[in-house]
């Protein structure tokens, strides 16, 4: 993975927590990271370069002046105002290569000295076990702080630890021993189309993500939330403001000028065209 700094932009060391989404169902964890640079007015630093994700290119995603700025595969953006850096992936990863994509980011995380890496994901709702709605929309998570995934400051925040995470089961220790580096013999595990219910959470990306990070020795945090396909804006702010929760910042703060301080992208106001002509109907 070869990181590119753009002329005249130099990263700055106090970004050192850095927040990215792990593509799944909804693209929710896309869409939060989207919100979350429109609204902290990050400028973007550079970009990534990884044989194992798919190329892509399209227009500036938050500007409405057509300035010659594309929006590229992997984008790294860096809000010193909030002294986060963002990183956003705007196509999926070539399929079987997820591990060796995620070894690339943890290794590039790990060389830019980043401290702590935030995963913003989303999980399939006909999953959901235990489906509980009481009290509105659930954040679950998974830490690298303790071996079971429990964190006690998420846990203060309300949230939920992933039930579903068991560093003994075969594909989670599976990963956790290509993250580190050594060879497993496959034989044992399913294939693709015998998957079980307990495989179904570390096929996601954001396992992959989690267990090469974590083998880097840097903190993990997965946000997660379950939603369908279909329209995932709301979700989208819901992921949002749990990563701000998280570290500590309040978006009625940020510099955007929209309510609560969220500034909505450009690429949001078609993203699923035009309303319909009511007089149709």
């Amino acid at each position: 993975m070869e990181f590119v700094v753009e002329q005249g932009k130099q990263p700055h060391q106090e970004c050192s927590t850095l927040l990215l989404p792990a593509l799944s169902i909804g693209n929710v964890g896309q869409l939060a990271v989207d919100l979350l640079v429109s609204s902290m007015k990050a400028e973007r630093i550079g970009y990534l370069d990884d044989p194992f994700v798919l190329p892509c290119v399209g227009n500036d995603a938050y500007g409405p002046i057509p300035c010659g700025d594309l929006a590229l595969p992997l984008e790294a953006y860096e809000s010193a105002f909030s002294r986060v850096a963002l990183l956003q992936q705007r196509s999926p990863v070539v399929k079987g290569r997820m591990v060796e994509f995620a070894k690339n980011l943890a290794n590039f995380a790990a060389a830019s000295g980043k401290k702590h890496v935030v995963l913003l994901s989303s999980l399939d709702f006909g999953k959901w076990q235990k489906i509980d709605m009481s009290s509105g929309p659930q954040i679950y998570y998974l830490s690298s702080i303790n071996p079971d995934g429990r964190d006690d400051n998420c846990e203060q925040l309300g949230w939920k630890r992933l039930q579903e995470y068991n560093p003994a089961q075969r594909c989670w220790k599976y990963l956790s021993t290509l993250a580190e580096g050594n060879t497993m013999l496959e034989s044992n595990l399913p294939f693709e189309d015998e998957l079980e219910d307990e495989d179904y959470y570390p096929s996601l990306p954001f396992a992959a993500l989690f267990s090469c990070l974590k083998a880097k020795g840097l903190k993990v945090t997965c946000l997660l939330c379950y939603c369908s396909e279909g329209d995932n804006i709301q979700d989208a702010f819901h992921l949002a403001e749990a990563a701000c929760r998280l570290l500590g910042l309040d978006p009625n703060a940020f510099p955007g000028n929209g309510s609560g301080g969220w500034v909505i992208p450009f690429s949001w106001h078609t993203v699923y065209g035009p309303p319909p002509d009511m007089s149709i109907f």
